[in-house]
């Protein structure tokens, strides 16, 4: 049995005449009528039941027209992905990442896989957690960078760091030393995530809140980790952000306490398709594990 036996067979099977079969094959109907009967002889099983009115498949024919069909695109598959190892190339790679996500780790990952995969177009979005599982489920992005919990029997879910929190206000509205005076701000403006951006993020920062024994007057909401940094900064209010950001920011005017007595955490993730075994989503994941933030 060879692939071209195969080909005329579905090319017969879908149209359900030699004829039409034929000429979608590029040959004519005597040699294709032999290249069936040799199958049939070979496979021990009657296919087609063919009269001068109309062809038919029989139960065998109906199966093995299934079982082919799947081969088929099985070695498509194989195909592309051979092809793709050999050149290194998969197209396009998306990659979604979380604002609170200090973007320098993000260059040098895509200077990483550039320097592995030359031909390979790499795309960066920054997209909430919620978003970028969906989009994964979706087949959207190939990877993403997360703040966790995640629930999904479809993501295969790595974690990267566990991150704190830490106090950021403006040096010269607020005036404050410790962690031990958190206190004193309760009667200070608070800027937050919005609650429906971020409802996981937004419960911890209140109970961080209840933690030091008040509850915040929240009266900005920002769904932009940016954002709510430039609102510290420009006296609208203070925030608790993730320590991270705490840790690569230079601004001279926001001061940070990091929030050492509570014991809270954020899990930041990688996130890909459990079944994703590419060259490239390895490298990537392998590549920010060893990188710590």
């Amino acid at each position: 049995m060879e692939l071209r036996h195969l080909k005329y067979f579905l090319a017969v099977a879908e149209e359900l005449n030699f004829t039409k079969a034929s000429e979608k094959l590029f040959i004519s109907q005597p040699p294709l009528s032999r290249q069936i009967a040799e199958l049939e002889e070979e496979l021990q099983a009657k296919l087609f039941i063919r009269n001068n009115k109309k062809v038919e498949m029989t139960e065998a024919g109906k199966y093995f027209k299934e079982e082919v069909t799947a081969l088929f695109q099985h070695l498509e598959r194989i195909a592309m992905k051979t092809k793709k190892i050999a050149e290194n190339v998969s197209g396009e790679f998306r990659i979604a990442y979380i604002n609170s996500i200090y973007s320098s780790v993000i260059s040098d990952l895509i200077k990483h896989l550039k320097a592995q995969f030359p031909y390979v177009n790499f795309k960066l979005f920054e997209v909430s957690t919620t978003k970028q599982i969906a989009a994964l489920e979706k087949g959207k992005i190939e990877m993403g960078i997360i703040r966790s919990p995640i629930h999904s029997p479809k993501i295969k879910s790595h974690l990267w760091f566990k991150d704190g929190f830490s106090l950021v206000y403006n040096k010269n509205t607020v005036q404050i030393k410790s962690e031990n005076e958190i206190l004193k701000l309760k009667d200070e403006t608070f800027v937050f995530f919005n609650k429906d951006y971020a409802p996981h993020y937004h419960e911890v920062l209140l109970e961080l809140c209840a933690f030091y024994g008040f509850t915040p007057k929240i009266i900005h909401e920002a769904n932009n980790i940016n954002s709510i940094v430039q609102l510290v900064k420009n006296g609208l209010g203070i925030s608790i952000v993730p320590s991270n950001i705490a840790k690569n920011n230079s601004n001279t005017e926001i001061g940070f306490i990091e929030l050492k007595k509570v014991n809270l955490f954020t899990d930041v993730s990688l996130i890909t398709l459990r079944e994703d075994d590419s060259e490239i989503t390895k490298s990537a994941v392998e590549f920010l594990l060893k990188f710590k933030t």
